[in-house]
């Protein structure tokens, strides 16, 4: 048998392969047809079908197999003109150029896209004088990795067109150049020192502030656990009392040492209601597992870590009122939410930030609860407070006489409280 024979029997058995796996994929596509109508008309409890992933991982297959198919029947080409001592007919190294070419386009297209239309959907400009700073560095190093990543695909994609392989010429063997070695390293360097130092020196300001005595922060201590937050504030005295972990119990959730007098005028809060232009020192501190404190519009994030307290300052720069006329929202919200997974209800911890005015700060804070009740207060041997909903002053523990003198603070402080 000759070369030719062999080869023409190759290709028409091939052929016969491909015209049976389409007559096999036809009959299963029509008996699928079939019992699709067939089911059609009983009500199914399922989702969709193109909601499965098994649609999808035969979709893919399916994909995957008309490649294939393609693929050998230009190769069946290919034999056959080779067989028949006729020129090459398809040029694949120009081929390869071109679709280089299109990647380029789609790909700058691509980055078009992101920077269009999921750009626009990134966060507002920063609430706060320092996520400013934050921004633009953002901003500064977004720009030079975009104009390096769009100039090294261009060159890339070019050139593999300009010189694809074309059997007239040679490469060129080039081994070294001293000069191109120099501009490669040093340009880089110098590029991302600047970036560094930016950041080392807006890291400074952020962590090492210098504290004016007349606009002192408000303190404002934040604890997680799993999966929940618990907002303090330090109340009058403007201190935010001891705790210590070893006093936890079912009505001490923090674990508050009221022996300590700057804990008896802390306020329990809901939500975190700040002023506008106000700095607020931030107390984080975990009850339990590893938990991220992550405040977005404010580029407030630092992790809470149990036996650890942590600390952060910023100043607020927009009130919630402005933001939800900023990005024409009513219903916009300032949050503060946990960034680490920590468990099933990670979801959930999440707690709404309002900044407001100096004035309505202070018409909020005076309507705070205090945190210490009649239970901590006999817990800790501490004089009991007027029930406002009894109207009268309940009787003090036994050993109340011990503690009244070393504690006459602690009812002054607490005089507010017996006129609510």
């Amino acid at each position: 048998m000759s070369l030719r024979k062999f080869i023409s029997n190759k290709t028409i058995a091939a052929l016969a392969v491909i015209v049976t796996v389409f007559a096999n994929t036809s009959a299963f596509a029509q008996e699928a047809a079939a019992g699709a109508a067939a089911t059609a008309a009983k009500p199914i409890d399922m989702l969709p079908i193109y909601k499965s992933v098994a649609f999808y991982t035969l979709l893919f297959l399916l994909v995957c197999l008309f490649i294939a198919i393609i693929g050998k029947a230009l190769r069946v080409y290919e034999l056959t003109r080779e067989a028949q001592d006729k020129p090459e007919g398809i040029n694949w190294n120009t081929i390869n150029a071109v679709l280089f070419i299109l990647f380029l386009i789609v790909g700058l297209g691509g980055v078009y896209f992101e920077y269009t239309v999921h750009g626009s959907m990134i966060l507002p400009d920063a609430a706060s004088e320092h996520g400013k700073k934050i921004d633009q560095m953002f901003n500064i190093t977004l720009i030079l990795t975009t104009i390096v990543f769009i100039g090294t695909h261009i060159v890339l994609f070019v050139f593999s067109y300009i010189y694809k392989h074309s059997g007239k010429r040679k490469a060129y063997y080039y081994p070294h150049n001293n000069a191109l070695e120099r501009i490669w390293t040093i340009v880089p360097a110098l590029v991302l020192t600047v970036l560094v130092l930016m950041g080392f020196l807006t890291w400074r300001s952020i962590f090492y502030k210098i504290e004016d005595p007349n606009n002192k922060p408000i303190s404002i201590e934040v604890t997680s656990q799993q999966f929940s937050w618990t907002i303090r504030y330090p109340g009058a005295d403007g201190v935010v009392g001891l705790k210590n972990y070893k006093l936890i119990t079912g009505t001490n959730g923090l674990g508050m040492d009221f022996n300590d007098k700057n804990n008896l005028d802390d306020q329990m809060a809901e939500e975190m209601v700040i002023p506008v232009n106000k700095p607020v020192r931030l107390i984080l501190t975990s009850k339990d597992v590893l938990h991220s404190f992550y405040m977005p519009h404010f580029r407030v994030q630092l992790n809470t870590v149990p036996g650890m307290t942590s600390y952060f300052e910023f100043t607020p720069t927009i009130t919630t009122a402005d933001m939800q006329a900023k990005v024409n929202d009513p219903a916009f919200k300032f949050l503060f939410l946990c960034s680490k997974i920590c468990g099933s209800g990670h979801y959930n911890m999440q707690k709404v930030v309002r900044v407001v005015s100096q004035a309505e700060y202070d018409a909020w804070i005076a309507e705070q609860p205090l945190i210490i009740n009649n239970d901590l207060r006999k817990e800790f041997n501490l004089p009991l407070v007027a029930d406002p909903a009894a109207g009268a002053t309940p009787a003090a523990p036994a050993d109340s006489t011990a503690t009244a003198g070393k504690d006459s603070s602690a009812v002054a402080m607490n005089k507010p409280a017996l006129k609510k």
